[in-house]
């Protein structure tokens, strides 16, 4: 039977939850844990229907170039079945500004994407915002991360912005120990008391790694401070690798994997943009709700898609999940 506890007013599970297992013997089975169905890529999704060049802040500047074109893909997501809106603050951070002369514009580009997930929760009724914070300087780059009394501050100012706006902040793509460590403090020191999910990056050939190299087991002393722990943009049999070692932290777990053939050695050079990367024709919607359902069997409430999944991906996991009578958030 799972635990689950609600720290926010549309039922989050948070608290231990335990896998889902058979019942007492003659008795029914246990009703099914909730899931909170995530929404799937924003980037990838953007550039498809927005037309335009990537460049390395192409997904920040949509939000002035081509305005509503976030909310629409929000609210996309919630006609799928998602639980919750993913703002597109991944990448707002001073270090990627200033390269390109837009750190004048950085409360502008936070309030561009909270004001459009907020438009697209109102106009879906309900669902939750989770505020997102990437890595600073680069992704798949734990050799990047700032000195931790830095890396702190900047992510202390972050969560400061998004916690009056959001129902839960989610560092995202964290990809080292260190990193995980910065993330944490950083957003009990900006949003103290807010809700908090880690979600980690692991190594594509072995899901039981961080991209760092450090076991994923490693984590486990930190995890206490969060309130639950995921795998996010890596391939989707590395989660299948993962979930045992996140069913151990005892937190609520999860997945949101990517789509892409593999993170290239070009995409790991400085101010990458995804044209670098290329898709797996082969993970269509219902591929990867097979990977999403087998998550879900080992004990994941918390499921969605990363780069490369869209709202089609999301829609094949809700009809998965009901079909097995499994309640979504």
């Amino acid at each position: 039977m799972s635990i689950i506890l609600s720290p926010i007013r549309t039922g989050f599970p948070k608290g231990a939850v335990a896998p889902f297992g058979e019942g007492a013997r003659g008795a029914s089975s246990p009703p099914k844990p909730t899931i909170t169905l995530l929404d799937g890529g924003m980037g990838q999704e953007l550039i498809r229907r927005g037309g335009d060049q990537p460049s390395p802040l192409w997904a920040t500047r949509v939000m002035i170039d081509h305005p509503g074109l976030v909310r629409a893909i929000h609210a996309d997501y919630f006609a799928a079945g998602a639980s919750l809106a993913t703002t597109n603050t991944y990448a707002i951070h001073h270090d990627r500004f200033l390269k390109f002369g837009l750190d004048h514009r950085f409360a502008d580009f936070f309030d561009a994407a909270l004001t459009q997930a907020e438009e697209a929760r109102d106009a879906h009724g309900k669902g939750l915002i989770a505020g997102s914070t990437g890595p600073l300087v680069a992704s798949y780059r734990p050799d990047t991360l700032p000195p931790h009394a830095e890396a702190v501050a900047k992510y202390a100012e972050v969560a400061a912005i998004l916690a009056p706006r959001c129902d839960l902040i989610v560092g995202e793509t964290v990809a080292s120990v260190a990193h995980a460590r910065a993330v944490i403090a950083g957003v009990h020191q900006g949003a103290p008391g807010k809700t908090l999910w880690l979600s980690v990056t692991v190594d594509d050939r072995d899901g039981t790694q961080l991209r760092s190299g450090e076991p994923l087991a490693a984590l486990e002393p930190l995890v206490a401070q969060v309130d639950a722990v995921l795998a996010n943009c890596s391939a989707p049999e590395a989660m299948d690798q993962a979930m045992p070692v996140l069913a151990g932290f005892g937190r609520p777990f999860g997945a949101y994997a990517n789509g892409f053939r593999q993170i290239t050695s070009d995409f790991l050079k400085d101010n990458p943009t995804v044209d670098m990367l290329s898709n797996r024709p082969e993970m269509t919607p219902d591929r990867y709700a097979d990977f999403a359902m087998g998550w879900i069997a080992r004990g994941a409430t918390l499921v969605g898609g990363c780069c490369e999944t869209g709202p089609d991906h999301i829609a094949a996991i809700a009809h998965r999940l009901r079909a097995a009578g499994y309640p979504i958030a």
